[in-house]
């Protein structure tokens, strides 16, 4: 299994808006210069986004895209869902689907552990938390880095 292109460019827009001035608006080439996405694939990912609240739009002079209130509470998993719609690891997991062997399958256990595991880990990692985080060195982080990018809390007040 592997994200989409659109759902990883979504969250480096995200991180990429959540990292930015407050209130400040981008332009769509700002924005795919920074994320380092092309312009045509990223409109469609910065539509998606905008549809789920999780950035605001504005066309004109003094328009561009800015991060939403929503957007900077949201989880990767809000960032993921909004661009590719609820995750699913197995068909035996989507919601209003049915499965002859559901009930018999000694599989899907498994596949249920996995998913909760994996949206855990998901809807942990929060935008704001990765966009305030410094920059990886050679911007390819290793297993153990990731891990602990997504375990990260907000520090308490």
């Amino acid at each position: 299994m592997q994200l989409t292109r659109a759902a990883d460019y979504g969250v480096r827009v995200m991180i990429y808006l959540a990292g930015t001035a407050s209130g400040a608006r981008l332009s769509l080439g700002d924005i795919a210069a920074a994320t380092q996405a092309p312009e045509s694939f990223l409109s469609k990912v910065l539509q998606a986004l905008s549809r789920a609240g999780l950035i605001s739009s504005r066309r004109g002079q003094s328009g561009g895209f800015k991060m939403s209130s929503r957007g900077s509470v949201a989880s990767i998993l809000d960032v993921i869902e909004a661009i590719e719609g609820r995750i699913s690891l197995n068909v035996c997991l989507m919601a209003g689907k049915s499965c002859s062997r559901k009930h018999s399958c000694p599989a899907q256990p498994v596949w249920a552990d996995a998913q909760r595991a994996m949206l855990q880990v998901l809807d942990a990692a929060r935008i704001a938390n990765l966009a305030a985080r410094p920059q990886l060195a050679g911007n390819e982080p290793h297993s153990s880095e990731i891990s602990s990018l997504c375990r990260s809390k907000p520090a308490a007040p």
